[in-house]
């Protein structure tokens, strides 16, 4: 029986797809450290723009955007461009469509939206969204789709972490003011999303990158969840979208059917939405304006019919099991097309052995799938992971690793590396820490196949599967570390659709048959 409900939950996550608008199954990688930068990905490049290494505390030099933009207010601006303008490049683009890339997740912080930043108390580069328009055509015009990432939010979400933007023992996000400001970024976001013609791959936006491990620090972060949801929904039903299994509706006015904005602002007066909610889509209208004047949509956002038959965006969070201490499941505020997230970063976790066989047997026996699915938490993709390692690994450790991992996260709507690519120099050891986090180096060494749903070796979980181990079901999630690999010389610090009609469905009729 516990096969049959496997074999069921798998086929609900590929119908969920499909009918989402989302590839089929993921195979993608994270933009990492282009809009939100994160130094110990380009650590001479850092160095080069500025910047500095701090050692074990990032909190004690200019270390992220935040401190960056303090130290050089007057240049920010024009030394970010140079970055963003390199980063990532259409030569980029082609080289990850050629190797069969469908999905890109693309971290970003709320600073994109530049009227959301209190300067001068708070300051962060500006001009960021110039290029993610651009990358965004790129990406469109390639055929690879995209999922938005607030990676960084409001207030700082994860103390003492530089991809929140801040390193700061000063966490803020979990408060009214900010998680307000967090609905403001979504609503801005989700209109982006369906009327920007550069937005047109974006099928889905999560709503928040790794939220503190522990539930009772993130007070509030359940109904912030909700309205995240109302927030995309009410934008979406304002355009005149379906949202499957929605029993709520809105109208606008005759007068205002040619002025999305202004229909917009007859939608925060609907009373079916929380106030934070009403609230946010008020506050988005001037901002939704602003960029339409800067970035000449003025006429798709002001004077022209926005009525639309599109699909809804597929709202994202993290899966439920990211936090402990009665945490709030975020299926239980779905509306329409929703996934779910996690990030496995072996290097970081601490229950099992290290050494080869240990992480064999723990990732060829991982049960995340299942145990998501049976808290609702499906379709799940695993959006942040790696090849980095605690112990010395072997190129032949390597192969094998980057199989089991892919076959593992396969069995979901599949994955998303971390990164797409690392700067290779003297302070990543040359290749050292790239060939265990950047996809495009592993793709030249062999260790990934050309074709991401390939393996070198499909059978290579076979030794291990039901192996007896202590570490065969229990989960590697919940405390990640991006970039802590051994031979770094530098020390960084730790960090980290379904139609729901359709569903219910399947499951009631599979059940019969049980």
């Amino acid at each position: 029986m516990r096969h049959i409900l496997t074999g069921l939950v798998l086929s609900i996550t590929f119908i969920a797809c499909a009918w989402a608008g989302q590839p089929t199954h993921i195979y993608g990688v994270n933009l990492g450290s282009w809009l939100v930068l994160e130094l110990w990905m380009l650590p001479q490049g850092w160095v080069d723009m500025g910047g500095q290494l701090c050692g074990s505390d990032c909190s004690t030099c200019i270390s992220t955007e935040s401190a960056f933009a303090q130290a050089y207010p007057d240049t920010v601006n024009a030394t970010f461009a140079q970055h963003w303008d390199t980063w990532f490049t259409q030569s980029d683009v082609d080289t990850l469509k050629a190797a069969g890339i469908n999905t890109v997740r693309i971290p970003l912080g709320y600073w994109i939206v530049e009227d959301l930043v209190n300067r001068p108390h708070e300051l962060y580069p500006q001009g960021g969204l110039n290029y993610l328009r651009r990358g965004l055509g790129w990406l469109q015009d390639a055929g690879i789709q995209v999922i938005l990432d607030h990676h960084a939010l409001p207030g700082v979400q994860t103390a003492q972490q530089m991809f929140t933007g801040n390193c700061t023992t000063d966490v803020q996000f979990y408060t009214p003011y900010n998680y307000q400001r967090a609905l403001v970024w979504t609503a801005v976001m989700t209109t982006l999303s369906h009327l920007d013609p550069n937005f047109g791959s974006v099928f889905s936006i999560e709503a928040a990158n790794e939220p503190i491990n522990d539930a009772s620090q993130t007070p509030g972060y359940g109904t912030f969840q909700e309205n995240f949801v109302q927030t995309v929904r009410a934008v979406e039903l304002t355009l005149g979208i379906s949202v499957p299994s929605s029993n709520l509706s809105v109208s606008v006015s005759a007068s205002v059917s040619n002025n999305f904005t202004a229909a917009l602002n007859e939608t925060s007066s609907a009373t079916i939405f929380p106030a934070e909610v009403q609230a946010a889509l008020s506050e988005a209208v001037p901002i939704i304006m602003g960029i339409g004047a800067t970035h000449g949509l003025q006429t798709i956002f002001e004077a022209s019919p926005f009525k639309q038959s599109g699909t809804p965006l597929v709202t994202n969070f993290m899966d439920m099991n990211w936090q402990y201490n009665n945490p709030s499941n975020p299926a239980d505020v779905a509306i329409g097309p929703q996934a779910y997230d996690d990030h496995l970063y072996y290097s970081s976790a601490v229950r099992r052995g290290n050494d080869s066989t240990s992480y064999m047997t723990s990732i060829c026996n991982l049960a995340e799938i299942q145990t998501d699915a049976a808290l609702g938490n499906s379709p799940l993709w695993f959006g942040e992971w790696s090849l980095d390692t605690q112990f010395n690994a072997t190129d032949e450790f390597l192969y094998q690793w980057a199989d089991a991992q892919k076959l593992a996260y396969s069995k979901g709507a599949g994955w998303i590396y971390w990164n797409f690519k690392i700067e290779i120099s003297n302070l990543t050891n040359g290749n050292a820490r790239a060939k265990q986090w950047s996809y495009l180096e592993g793709l030249e060494l062999g260790f990934f196949t050309q074709d991401p749903a390939a393996f070198h070796n499909p059978n290579v979980c076979a030794p291990y599967t039901n192996s007896t181990s202590n570490n065969t079901s229990t989960s590697v999630s919940n405390s990640t570390s991006k970039g802590t690999s051994s031979s770094a010389p530098i020390s960084i610090p730790a960090t980290g659709y379904q139609p729901l009609i359709y569903f219910m469905f399947l499951i009631s009729s599979s059940l019969i048959f049980l």
